[in-house]
């Protein structure tokens, strides 16, 4: 993969930061969302066939939310990111600084993301119920439209992020 930043670019610690804890933060992303869902829209604790198989799942894998997760690195650093390194006066060095920002941030919004039905929808369909083919590949597409109209982005995959106009 080319990057295109400036040399010494904070972006730079930035990314590897968020791609250091692409694993971690999946799978809190899917227990997460598990844990939602069934506060949300099973309160009374009835159990049928699509709770028994939310409670009974255990995570194995990563790879259907990896293009999700990357996309909203992305995102962060397109809204967040600087190209200048800041000083910072607690004795933290950078990286660790933008590990406890990215994974605050990330956590802050999937609080956000899960009030969306079709947000937990496609999780549950990528993970719980792990569909293959066209199920799949349309759940990750709801995935990248999810991201694109929650942000007011488009993102190409080699123009990278552009923000939409009113």
């Amino acid at each position: 993969m080319i990057q295109k930043y400036f040399p010494l670019d904070k972006n730079y610690i930035l990314e590897k930061a968020q791609l250091d804890q692409q694993e971690e933060l999946i799978t809190y992303l899917i227990q997460f969302s598990k844990e939602f869902y069934l506060s949300q829209y099973n309160p009374l604790g009835i159990v049928d066939g699509t709770i028994k198989s939310i409670q009974s799942h255990e995570t194995q894998y990563t790879d259907r939310l990896e293009e999700f997760y990357r996309n909203l690195a992305a995102v962060y650093r397109f809204k967040f990111g600087q190209n200048q390194l800041e000083f910072l006066f607690d004795g933290d060095d950078h990286y660790t600084k933008y590990v406890q920002d990215w994974a605050g941030t990330f956590k802050k919004w999937l609080v956000s993301f899960c009030m969306k039905p079709n947000f937990l929808r496609a999780v549950l369909e990528l993970t719980v119920f792990y569909p293959e083919g066209k199920k799949a590949e349309l759940a990750e597409n709801r995935m990248k439209t999810f991201i694109n109209q929650h942000f007011e982005l488009k993102i190409y995959k080699y123009r990278g992020i552009v923000r939409k106009l009113a």
